[in-house]
């Protein structure tokens, strides 16, 4: 039997990547040249758009995805033990998949499960809104889970339940204009978690506060700037890609560049992590020379010496309550969660000498 077609051989024949294929069979924006290439192809390769999804509820297979950037990350497990959790207890099947924090391979995964006929999935995003948009257009319900999409806007406060709308890809200024997507997520308190990690540190006397962050961590630089006022020492705010060995060159070239620093604060625990290495083989002693606080509290932060003071976030939780709004049916549209953080303190800090 001759092996039917899928999205990805129309995308590699097209010579265009696979949501652009997405947007052109769910009816999304496409220049008309493209659009007619894709056309062309996906009837040459007698391609069956139902594939992508436009019925997905006469033909749900059942089950939800789940895509996180890294399956090795302490608190990516954390939450992906919640999403099964709660599958298990629904009866429902869990497929889990890892993007790399990349949006391209995001896309090819949003691809792959529409064609298995995946209506549901949860996803700590690395694209941006116009990476989910075709995926939403065609019925798939979507939970975002520890983050949001680059460009979605998030109305204003710090707690509670709260909407989440993705934008047409218009800047800030055009808001209005646009028209929203109403995607529920399931977010931790960033705000509240980092700014009460700033506030213990500058209660010690430290004031050149360094940040750490990497992917994904818009929401907390920004909780950052807020929590240390204007103005803010840029030269404290560095960023790493996603792997180990950036994080870990970032730190290092952090402590280096401004030995004046007195604490850091790591958005993430691969981030933390790269942190103490680096400390280590630069001789910084910690807290006296240098205090940490990390973001996650993963089970080797206890074990470190001095053990690290951390804000902790409920990974398990978010996993948990992302799959229950998920499976949730019925006419009343899901909300917003944002669940609150603890600062734990330990060994990590110190007073400012």
């Amino acid at each position: 039997m001759e092996k039917r077609a899928t999205i990805k051989d129309v995308a590699e024949a097209a010579g265009v990547g696979v949501a652009t294929v997405s947007r052109v069979l769910s009816g999304g924006s496409a220049s008309p040249r493209t659009r007619e290439r894709v056309l062309a192809v996906a009837a040459q390769l007698d391609y069956r758009p139902s594939a992508l999804g436009r019925n997905l509820r006469q033909r749900r297979t059942g089950g939800m995805g789940l895509l996180v950037p890294d399956l090795t990350d302490t608190f990516f497990g954390q939450l992906a033990e919640g999403v099964l959790a709660c599958g298990r207890s629904a009866g429902e099947p869990v497929l889990l998949a890892s993007t790399a924090d990349d949006p391209e391979q995001e896309s090819e995964m949003i691809g792959m499960l529409l064609e298995q006929g995946v209506d549901r999935v949860i996803a700590v995003p690395s694209g941006g809104a116009d990476t989910w948009r075709p995926a939403i257009r065609a019925g798939m319900a979507v939970v975002f889970a520890d983050r949001l999409p680059a460009d979605a806007a998030e109305p204003a406060g710090s707690t509670g339940v709260r909407d989440l709308m993705l934008l047409d890809g218009l800047p800030a200024a055009a808001e209005p204009a646009a028209r929203p997507v109403d995607v529920p997520a399931v977010l931790a308190d960033d705000r509240a978690g980092i700014r009460t990690a700033v506030r213990y540190l500058r209660g010690l006397g430290h004031r050149r506060i360094a940040f750490l962050g990497g992917p994904g961590h818009d929401r907390r630089v920004a909780a950052f700037r807020e929590a240390v006022g204007d103005p803010v020492d840029e030269e404290l705010v560095v960023f790493a890609t996603g792997s180990r060995d950036a994080a870990y060159a970032a730190a290092s070239g952090l402590f280096q560049s401004r030995p004046d620093l007195s604490a850091v604060v790591a958005a993430g625990n691969v981030l933390g992590e790269a942190a103490v290495l680096a400390a280590r083989e630069l001789d910084l002693r910690v807290p006296r020379d240098v205090s940490l606080v990390m973001y996650d509290d993963v089970p080797w932060a206890e074990l470190c010496s001095p053990p690290l003071t951390v804000i902790a976030q409920p990974g398990r939780d978010i996993g948990y309550r992302a799959a229950e709004l998920v499976l949730r049916t019925g006419a009343r549209r899901p909300r917003t969660v944002v669940l609150p953080t603890e600062l734990i303190v330990r060994g990590s800090c110190g007073p400012h000498r």
